[in-house]
């Protein structure tokens, strides 16, 4: 059977919960609530563990905040004999219009510092993610405001819709691959 990792990128504590730099928690957060997994304090953060037909899933929510994200990735990689290439990220990016979807197989960390801090331990760029969408709505000088900020009226309106989406594309990663996953859901 196959096993694989999905890691939400976020920042833990009731001051970062419902900010745009949180949106890989509310992901994973939604994807477990839908299959039903439960989370259990562990190293370096929270973890659950789900099957989606033949896969299992570990799910995880570091909890050594963003900046240091890698050394949850690689502990649980480790720990439980994930291979590279069945490790999805998901994570916000400011480039992305609120709601775009985008998925790679590999790539830049893209000034994205859990993601930089990933690609350092892991000593590689060559690992699956998500980057969902957050919108740049701030003035020059204010985005460290914006990420930690809190997601507008209109955009929690929106969330259901996109948080259907991003609960079958985890599934379609496990079940069918990236390949298959990025061309059905891309741009959507």
């Amino acid at each position: 059977m196959a096993k694989y990792l999905i890691v939400g990128l976020g920042n833990i504590g009731p001051e970062y919960q419902n900010t745009r730099h949180n949106i890989g928690f509310k992901i994973i957060d939604s994807f477990a609530d839908s299959v039903g997994a439960e989370w259990a304090d562990k190293r370096y953060g929270a973890v659950s563990k789900c099957r989606v037909k033949n896969a299992e899933l570990v799910l995880l929510k570091p909890s050594t905040f963003m900046n240091l994200s890698g050394q949850a990735v690689r502990y649980w990689l480790q720990q439980e004999k994930i291979p590279l290439e069945n490790l999805f990220v998901l994570v916000d990016d400011l480039n992305l219009p609120f709601g775009t979807i985008r998925m790679r197989k590999q790539g830049s960390a893209g000034g994205h510092n859990g993601l930089k801090n990933i690609e350092q331990l892991l000593a590689t760029p060559n690992y699956a993610r998500l980057r969902f969408g957050i919108g740049s709505n701030f003035i020059h000088g204010a985005q460290v405001n914006y990420v930690l900020g809190e997601w507008t009226e209109e955009e929690n309106a929106a969330f259901p819709s996109r948080l259907t989406i991003t609960t079958d594309i985890i599934k379609s990663f496990c079940l069918q691959g990236i390949d298959r996953t990025m061309n059905l859901y891309n741009g959507k």
